[in-house]
């Protein structure tokens, strides 16, 4: 038995495996204790813990944790003289006419950053010897000012970390009860604002962290679990929860990215290596995109970005996702110019959707997709909730009226607006980034991508949608596809040239043998270990990059793939030496997998027998259609049928708009192909 949770914004999902045969649950996340949802998911899915042998968590409690401001007070202890690096970060406005641009506010104040006599030199020589003389002094005043994590930065610290090293052990000396994290251990790349920052959010949420993953674990292991959970990472892997407690922001988008790798997974199950990944939630739309049958890593993830402000910048490894403030919950409401707006606020799962009858009055997408005639009012919620289809009905009138519009017409500008907002954020992963979304399939899940998504092709051009088995839940599925995973990356300035290619081998394998012996301290055997060599370069003398697999340690190789990679970035490529700045070894810790067995063929390719009767579905407004519903449980392989459709699981429903067409593969995944415009 192996099981995968996922917390999001308005649902707890599980999934769990046993011979190969794949189960679902989803109950509503219970904030502020997140753990409780999780257990309630375990108990409605009926899985004894004894029977568990895996389990497979990700949750949104750093991210929560930082844009909700509930982490610590923390210090920050930094090399004589840099005290306001923190403060005076960068000059990059996010727009620079945008007069009413800020940078925002460090997490330490000024107060909370103490200085420590010591320097480095650039190749990490000691200039200054540290100097701790005055450690307890500063220590007493940081407890007089009830800090609770100390953050350690010192300069240079990327490429020696021998003083940060001493500093943090003195700290555990002299205040064992104080969580401590230095630069080393959160990030070994150049860039002091960005290491300090990234060190200095790791500390300020490293507490609730831990406390979250001991409380889970305690309440987990008291229900009867056996073995340790792993926890979901931002970069793609799991981990052990004890590694995941000792480097806290490699967590920052542990729930979303499960989804993204679980895209990669099933792609390459079904020979689909070009993807678009959208994960549409009750509180967000994720997006990504797979090349090559491989997710983008990014070292230069950023929170809290705006138009007004540069946000805050994190230096660890994220799967590249766009996320918007669009989903199931999402609330309609008129700005002050009258306008009609879909989020980002939501309205969750408490009080949720009008639909619910909590409480709510302000109209959702979910409703929206109801009151069209989307989604089931009888399976609603997986038939566990009578929806308020009066109150519903009452919230769009009263919303629409003050538009001069009814409310059947409102609802479907809530969900034109809410597919334009998405549509965005797709060309941001796509378009922005040197991709035609025509050349990709658009694979959608959670418990709305199926509802929007032929949609959304249709808008973009995409000549296929895929909806995935066990989509509604697809983000737990994907954590039970992957191996443990290490990312070490290195700053390593050397050019790209024929006498640098022996100093790159000699220097990924010295970072090889140190990630190997991380492993192995974690119980891995030689044997399990798989590594991939990547290297960060520029052209000499410009500031960014772009990543480079090292498939191979020619040079020829090694300069072409640079080159296209930056005109695929860029638009250009150049006749100048090439540098490298980065090394990036990514190593993977190989643990059992839970394949899905295929379906049964079907002897014929009518889908008759998954039919399930018709009701009236407006996919234009004022113009309902009767369609026919289809119940995705018995569709079986090599099944084809045209819109316009409705598809029903339990997790989520599958809008099939008229014209397009569905074939059932190997596994369940539906496979819609789109009507072009005109056709």
């Amino acid at each position: 038995m192996r099981v995968a949770t996922d917390i999001g914004g308005t649902f707890t999902d599980l999934v769990y495996v046993q011979a190969g045969t794949v189960r679902a649950v989803k109950a509503d996340t219970t904030p502020p204790h997140f753990e409780q949802g999780l257990l309630n998911a375990v108990a409605k899915s009926g899985v004894r813990y004894a029977d568990i042998e895996f389990f497979a968590h990700g949750s949104t409690v750093v991210i929560n944790t930082l844009t909700e401001r509930k982490g610590v007070k923390t210090a920050l202890l930094t090399t004589r003289g840099f005290r306001d690096v923190l403060e005076i970060a960068r000059g990059n406005t996010p727009d620079i006419f945008n007069t009413y641009y800020r940078k925002p506010p460090p997490f330490v104040p000024r107060h909370l950053r103490l200085e420590v006599g010591e320097r480095l030199d650039y190749r990490g020589a000691v200039l200054t010897a540290l100097d701790l003389g005055e450690l307890p002094a500063q220590l007493d005043y940081l407890r007089g000012e009830g800090v609770e994590a100390i953050a350690i930065c010192l300069l240079h610290a990327y490429r020696n970390p021998a003083h940060e090293e001493q500093l943090a052990a003195a700290i555990a000396e002299l205040w064992p009860e104080v969580a401590v994290i230095a630069s080393h251990q959160v990030s070994r790349n150049w860039r002091e604002y960005e290491r300090s920052n990234s060190t200095v959010l790791s500390a300020y949420v490293m507490p609730p962290t831990r406390a979250y993953l001991d409380n889970l674990h305690q309440h987990l292991a008291a229900q009867g679990l056996g073995p340790a959970p792993f926890i979901m990472k931002s970069n793609g892997g799991i981990t052990p929860i004890q590694a995941a407690q000792a480097d806290p922001i490699s967590l920052v988008e542990s729930g979303p990215v499960g989804g993204m790798l679980g895209a990669q997974a099933y792609g390459q199950l079904i020979g689909e290596t070009e993807l678009l990944a959208l994960d549409i939630g009750g509180t967000t739309a994720k997006c990504s995109l797979i090349h090559d049958g491989q997710v983008e890593i990014s070292n230069d993830y950023v929170i809290e970005k705006t138009p007004t402000s540069a946000g805050y910048p994190i230096m660890t490894p994220v799967v590249d996702i766009v996320e918007i403030g669009n989903g199931g919950g999402s609330i309609a409401w008129l700005d002050a110019a009258g306008s009609l707006r879909v989020g980002p606020h939501s309205a969750g799962s408490t009080p949720g959707p009008v639909a619910y009858g909590r409480g709510g009055t302000a109209p959702t997408t979910t409703d929206a997709n109801l009151f069209t005639g989307r989604i089931n009012p009888a399976g609603f919620a997986g038939g566990e909730i009578e929806p308020d289809q009066a109150g519903v009905e009452r919230a769009f009138s009263e919303l629409g009226a003050r538009l001069g519009v009814s409310g059947k017409q409102l609802a479907h500008g809530v969900l034109q607006i809410a597919n334009a907002n998405m549509v965005n954020a797709l060309k941001l992963i796509s378009v922005n980034r040197g991709y035609d979304p025509r050349d990709f399939a658009l694979m959608a899940f959670g418990g709305g991508g199926a509802l929007h998504a032929t949609e959304l092709a249709a808008e973009l051009g995409v000549p296929k949608v895929i909806i995935p088995p066990f989509a509604g839940v697809f983000s737990a599925w994907g954590m039970l596809m992957l191996d443990v995973r290490r990312d070490c990356i290195q700053t390593h300035l050397q050019l790209l040239d024929a006498a640098g290619v022996d100093e790159l081998a000699r220097e990924f394998l010295r970072l090889q043998d140190a990630c190997a012996a991380q492993f192995a301290a974690d119980g891995f055997r030689a044997e399990q270990l798989r590594f991939e060599w990547h290297i960060d370069a520029r052209y000499l003398g410009q500031e960014h990059t772009v990543k480079v697999l090292v498939d191979e340690l020619l040079l020829p190789v090694l300069l072409e793939s640079f080159h296209a990679r930056h005109q695929q970035s860029y638009t250009f490529r150049l006749d100048a030496p090439v540098e490298v700045v980065n090394l990036h070894l990514v190593a993977f810790g190989a643990v059992p997998k839970s394949p899905i067995d295929p379906l049964a063929a079907s002897p014929s390719p009518c889908a008759e027998a998954a039919l399930r009767g018709t009701r009236l579905v407006e996919f234009e407004a004022d113009q309902p259609l009767e369609t026919p519903i289809y119940e995705r449980e018995w569709l079986l392989s090599g099944m084809c049928f045209d819109g316009p459709a409705i598809i029903e699981e339990a997790t989520t429903t599958t809008v099939v708009r008229p014209g397009d067409r569905v074939e059932v593969d190997a596994y369940g995944g539906l496979h819609i192909h789109i009507q072009v415009q005109g056709e």
